[in-house]
């Protein structure tokens, strides 16, 4: 069965970097879409960064410049760079796989990432 397995996450201070990973199998990774989302206390879940199977990528505006959101299909894994963190990011970040079809929509556990001095 399809799994995703988020890693990475941790505490990291305002200013600080964090690389997420998101490691996929049980799956035909090349022909999915992937997403990183994010869930604050309180509030909805929400679009991070996309990459579509043929590599188009699209950042909320929140993030623009600081994340960077990568794929790497002979590992089967999806990075999230985040730089220049600040407490807004703190969240739990959560992994998404769309089948580019639409035959397909799985999540990860998600994995916390809180920033704080």
């Amino acid at each position: 069965q399809v799994q995703l397995v988020e890693s990475g996450g941790g505490l990291v201070q305002p200013g600080g970097s964090l690389r997420l990973s998101c490691a996929a199998s049980g799956m035909l990774f090349s022909v999915y879409d992937m997403g990183w989302y994010r869930q604050a206390p309180g509030k909805q879940r929400e679009l991070v960064a996309s990459i579509r199977s043929g590599g188009t990528t699209n950042y909320a505006d929140s993030v623009k410049g600081r994340f960077t959101i990568s794929r790497d299909n002979a590992k089967k894994t999806v990075y999230l760079q985040m730089n220049d963190l600040n407490p807004e990011d703190t969240a739990v970040y959560y992994c998404n796989a769309a089948h580019m079809f639409g035959s397909g929509d799985y999540w990860g556990q998600g994995t916390q990432v809180t920033v704080s001095s």
